[in-house]
């Protein structure tokens, strides 16, 4: 029963890891995320602050350079079998390097390397807190056409996930009507209602989560070490967008976890301890420039 429940968790903790910086277009994100404490007696904040820069080579043409800092704080309410004090504060710290360019009348072309710091910090800098997420796809859209579309195809790679290989990437926007649009990808899927050109209501499905280098390992009571942190979150949420401009725009979402779990891993990825399972509510809100 337990294992049957862990795959949809493990699955989503992999498309998440290995999907979730693909569908990102936003140039600039300052973003606030509050799960509050459950049952386990673990709440989680989240600050986020993203900035990505395209720099024009040619006509169509452009290299990106950017960055991403996430600061968790975890607050524990009930008293754990082991320290809680080095896992208070966990930091996550990207910088993003891209190419685009025109594959052909149809398709560009899109690579993004990602080097990662994902750590706790405790002692400087160590060789383990770094990791490496790689991305290539080719992106289609017909935003002027009777029926606009965006669909974007490729492969994604991440050092955190364990497997030696990409994974496919796939995600599929449509405006089919002028006042609704979907969105059917990875780590993230919706279905907006646009009230006006300022107002936009959704609902939305995302995957979100993080997997976190521990410089001091943790002794658990039965032996086992601790040396990661990991938390993976399949939410449904509902959500409203208000939009300053086509580019910019202030949003908020409303909802909750309908799976997830927060974990210790020893160095080879294996599950040590379970720190929750309990489902949550999830607050999120924040300003964003994107390019849609």
């Amino acid at each position: 029963m337990m294992q049957n429940r862990l795959v949809p968790v493990l699955f989503c903790c992999i498309l998440f890891g290995v999907l979730g910086r693909a569908q990102s277009t936003d140039l600039l994100r300052i973003d606030y995320l509050r799960i509050p404490e459950n049952n386990s007696g673990i709440g989680t904040s989240r600050y986020k602050v993203l900035l990505n820069v395209p720099i024009k080579l040619g006509n169509d043409d452009y290299f990106v350079i950017g960055g991403e800092y996430n600061r968790f704080e975890i607050d524990f309410s009930r008293p754990q079998p082991f320290d809680t004090e080095q896992i208070d504060v966990l930091h996550v710290m990207d910088m993003n390097l891209g190419y685009i360019t025109r594959w052909n009348d149809n398709w560009r072309l899109i690579t993004i390397a990602t080097p990662r710091l994902a750590s706790n910090l405790l002692d400087g800098v160590v060789t383990k807190d770094f990791f490496i997420n790689a991305t290539a796809t080719l992106w289609k859209e017909r935003m002027d056409a009777e029926v606009p579309f965006r669909l974007v195809l490729g492969l994604s790679y991440n050092s955190t996930t364990g497997l030696p290989f990409p994974l496919p990437l796939i995600s599929y926007y449509r405006r089919f009507h002028p006042k609704w649009s979907y969105t059917l990808g990875i780590p993230r899927s919706n279905f907006k209602y646009h009230i006006t050109d300022r107002h936009t209501l959704q609902l939305a499905l995302l995957l979100d989560g993080y997997f976190i280098n521990l410089q001091d390992d943790i002794l658990l009571p039965d032996g086992r070490i601790g040396t990661r942190i990991s938390l993976s979150t399949l939410v449904g949420a509902v959500g409203y967008q208000f939009n300053l401009s086509k580019m910019m725009s202030f949003y908020t979402l409303l909802g909750g976890s309908i799976e997830q779990e927060g974990k210790l891993r020893d160095n080879k990825r294996v599950d040590v301890f379970l720190l929750n399972r309990e489902a949550n509510l999830y607050l999120r809100g924040g300003f964003k420039i994107s390019i849609f």
